[in-house]
């Protein structure tokens, strides 16, 4: 009986980590890389060198914005931060009564500035922020089918690992037993070391990934307690109406020492964001929001000052319980609050995990071709998943790497720039593809890897003849983010490049047709 529920146990954790698996691949590797989405953001802006003090930057913005914007609806300022050296702001124009607000270009109602409150001239693009949605919001289709989606993968995941647990009788002894050249069941080996290697981090993250968008999986509460989910938001999320513009105008007081008084309050917190409503008027208020790298639970707690006096108006309600163990989820999953070690450590999990679910992939195909009436003549369904594995573990990186080059090669002044940075990173996808689909199985592996690691290589290449800020000169002024990205394609590339090696040692099929057992050679694919 025990053992009959284990083995009921392995054919669902085959079967759900096979169907998701592909789509899992990708939500790893993009969200994954989003533990560094700032840094990436920064690399992919090579104009960005400023530094600047937080309160001294968001004062000069306000200046800016006054000079610029001064009947806008709403200013919004992001300060820089350690991780983000510039100054980032946005504004509402003023609604015209009995006009619908026109569509606006990317940028038309938008700025970067340096600490000074100059506008600095950037290179449009998407940065590390693209990654980071689409590990959760996939891209041409609509995010809530999207969300859908992703949710029923994380689901199967979480299935998968739970099943996975049961299945494997000695899946810690086996943590120390990785065996290479032994076909199948080094794939097992490489399987089992990547799942327990952190297998907490898995579990957290699958589970918490669900809770964020709790809501939206799981409707029924809210429809059971609420006329309407905007209510429940509103509960949920209360926010302070901003009262109307009374005509009569007034300086905005200095937002330095309201910054430093929200500071105090949250234990030294740093300041996320401010907003400045009806500025210029008498009505204006200043909202701070708390960064939401500041604490594991941190969920944008705000303090409301009135513009033209100072006067402290309102501070965010104490959290209850259930919105603090949510928030605390949230926090979790997203990881904002780790410094640069517990940083790493998430990064090097999700590394973990990325492999762990492309070893299992391959690993679906190694045991199964042994057990086909024909192995050199696979029916289709096992040539498709064949392909598509060869497709998402090789190109995917591929596209990811081409999205960088896009970055550097694409004319600054192209429209719509950012979004061609994008579909730069799908077209490469798609024709690997295309490519796997019409090419000998153990070909595409080799020349989809080779060009994943050909691509990886190009990047530091690129990036010293199209920008000053290349390894030497980035080591010479101590500039080690460019350093250590620099560093990070050239290690992808040496991946990459060493399974491409591999993967070229092995048989093709047709030298082995004769032979009824398949040779370890050809399962080591």
């Amino acid at each position: 009986m025990k053992e009959g529920f284990r083995q009921s146990m392995a054919w669902l954790h085959t079967w759900t980590g096979l169907l998701f698996g592909w789509l899992l691949f990708a939500m790893f590797v993009t969200g994954t890389s989003a533990y560094f989405q700032e840094e990436i953001s920064r690399w992919m802006r090579p104009e960005l060198t400023v530094t600047a003090d937080p309160e001294t930057a968001t004062q000069a913005a306000i200046g800016y914005l006054h000079a610029t914007q001064p009947d806008a609806e709403n200013w919004f300022i992001t300060p820089p931060s350690a991780r983000s050296p510039v100054t980032t702001v946005f504004w509402q124009p003023r609604k015209v009564e009995g006009q619908s607000p026109p569509r606006r270009k990317r940028g038309e109602t938008s700025a970067t500035l340096d600490g000074k409150g100059t506008p600095v001239t950037v290179r449009q693009t998407s940065g590390g922020y693209f990654l980071y949605r689409f590990h959760f919001d996939l891209h041409y289709m609509p995010v809530m089918w999207a969300r859908y989606l992703v949710g029923a993968a994380a689901m199967f995941m979480l299935v998968a690992i739970v099943s996975g647990v049961i299945t494997h009788k000695k899946i810690f002894a086996d943590f120390f037993m990785l065996r290479f050249g032994k076909g199948q069941r080094s794939w097992l080996d490489a399987h089992n070391v990547t799942a327990v290697f952190a297998l907490p981090f898995y579990l957290m993250i699958t589970y918490t990934g669900l809770i964020t968008l709790a809501t939206q999986y799981m409707p029924w509460g809210v429809m059971a307690n609420y006329t309407s989910q905007d209510t429940f938001f509103d509960e949920m999320f209360p926010s302070r109406e901003d009262a109307p513009r009374t005509g009569i105008a007034a300086p905005l007081v200095s937002v330095k020492p309201l910054m430093a008084i929200a500071s105090r309050s949250w234990g030294g917190a740093a300041i996320g964001s401010v907003q400045v409503s009806n500025p210029g008027d008498r009505s204006a208020t200043i909202r701070l929001t708390r960064a939401a790298n500041t604490a594991i639970g941190a969920r944008g707690e705000s303090i409301v000052f009135a513009g033209s006096s100072g006067r402290l108006l309102e501070t965010s309600a104490q959290e209850g319980g259930a919105l603090a163990t949510q928030s605390v989820m949230v926090g979790l999953h997203a990881g904002r609050f780790a410094g640069w070690g517990l940083r790493w450590l998430y990064f090097l999990s999700g590394i973990g995990g990325t492999l762990m679910v492309g070893t299992g992939l391959i690993l679906w195909t190694v045991k199964r071709r042994a057990k086909l009436p024909d192995p050199t003549r696979p029916h289709f369904g096992f040539r498709l998943v064949e392909r598509l594995n060869v497709a998402t573990i090789a190109g995917l990186p591929a596209g990811l790497a081409t999205y960088f080059l896009a970055n550097r090669l694409l004319p600054a002044g192209l429209a719509d720039r950012a979004e061609w940075e994008v579909h730069s990173l799908f077209g490469v996808w798609g024709g690997i593809l295309l490519w796997v689909i019409v090419r000998p199985y153990c070909r595409a592996w080799v020349e989809s890897l080779s060009i994943a690691a050909a691509l990886f290589a190009t990047v530091p290449v690129v990036n010293a003849l199209t920008t000053s800020r290349n390894t030497l000169a980035a080591l010479v002024t101590g500039d080690w983010l460019f350093v250590a990205f620099d560093v990070a394609m050239l290690v992808l590339a040496t991946g990459f490049g060493l399974a491409a090696r591999k993967a070229a040692t092995v048989r093709p099929l047709k030298a082995v047709r004769r032979s009824r057992k398949i040779p370890e050679a050809l399962v080591a694919a």
